[in-house]
């Protein structure tokens, strides 16, 4: 009877004492989800509206812009993908993107590996000048960059833009690898190696398939940041425009609605500049938060 009268006061001080917490909790889900819903809306229905009115005549646009289509004119498309050259400039940027976030790829993942797993003179000096890398802003570099480059003889080549993308996507590339090599088992690596298995094979056969979701994603952000660049090729593809890129293709197409008012193929070809993107992100949706997360967890 002693310790159920002792017990019961407890209890209800307990229960009593956790309601104020619970409030606090309540509120703030509240607000973050509220937050986040309203972020949500801000990004979304932009790209709502820009893929509805793709769809619509000039007319409509013009009359009625937040309004329904009256029927689908899927000729829209047609006119951004070839009358704009929409379709040139998509492949242009498929050929370029798939080259350079490849490179990226394959050398930030080699470089992170080293800094992750060996122990060398002068290893954290080597990490440091990589990483550094992400606090230079990429204008700073246009002048030097555009001599560079063209005395190398690849300006105006998407060789020459494929380069130049790696070479400004490994800091972050390496920086987020090193980090999420560091979190794999060494176990399994030890156990490779005393098996007989050389350091090539290791990092090939063993330790890239173990760091398949941190790759994904490090490669879906190269993905979209080379597939959104415009400053680049604005400066390093010039004159021929069968070489632009996608973004340059979509400029020249907006400043051309000044004089035309061609407003429905403009929404058409940022649409399908859009599609890939989107396509990318729900099709990798899963890999990326692994990846995000898999180093915390471990």
């Amino acid at each position: 009877m002693l310790v159920t009268t002792l017990d019961q006061p407890t209890a209800t001080l307990v229960a009593s004492g956790d309601r104020p917490v619970r409030r606090e909790l309540g509120v703030a889900n509240a607000l973050s989800h509220g937050f986040l819903l309203l972020w949500g809306l801000l990004t979304v229905l932009p790209l709502l509206w820009m893929f509805i009115s793709s769809f619509k005549t000039n007319g409509e646009i013009l009359a009625d812009p937040w309004g329904l289509p009256g029927a689908l004119h899927l000729d829209n498309w047609a006119r951004a993908w070839t009358g704009a050259h929409i379709g040139r400039y998509f492949l242009n940027s498929l050929v370029v993107v798939t080259g350079s976030v490849s490179l990226t790829m394959l050398m930030g993942a080699t470089a992170a590996y080293v800094f992750a797993r060996y122990e060398f003179r002068g290893r954290q000096v080597v990490y440091y000048l990589f990483v550094g890398g992400l606090m230079f802003p990429v204008f700073l570099a246009l002048v030097p960059l555009f001599f560079v480059v063209r005395n190398a003889g690849l300006f105006n080549t998407w060789l020459g833009l494929i380069l130049v993308y790696a070479a400004y996507s490994l800091p972050f590339t390496v920086f987020f690898l090193t980090a999420f090599f560091r979190t794999l088992p060494t176990t399994v690596a030890e156990a490779a190696l005393v098996d007989g298995c050389g350091h090539f094979r290791l990092f090939f056969r063993v330790m890239l398939p173990m760091a398949r979701p941190g790759l994904i994603s490090v490669a879906i952000f190269n993905f979209l940041s080379h597939w959104n660049q415009f400053l680049l090729p604005q400066v390093l593809l010039q004159g021929d425009e069968s070489k632009w890129m996608l973004a340059q293709g979509l400029f020249a197409l907006s400043v051309s609605q000044g004089y035309a008012g061609d407003y429905a193929r403009l929404f058409a070809g940022l649409s399908i500049a859009v599609l890939p993107v989107l396509a990318v992100y729900v099709a990798f949706q899963r890999q990326v938060q692994a990846g995000l997360t898999a180093g915390q967890l471990k």
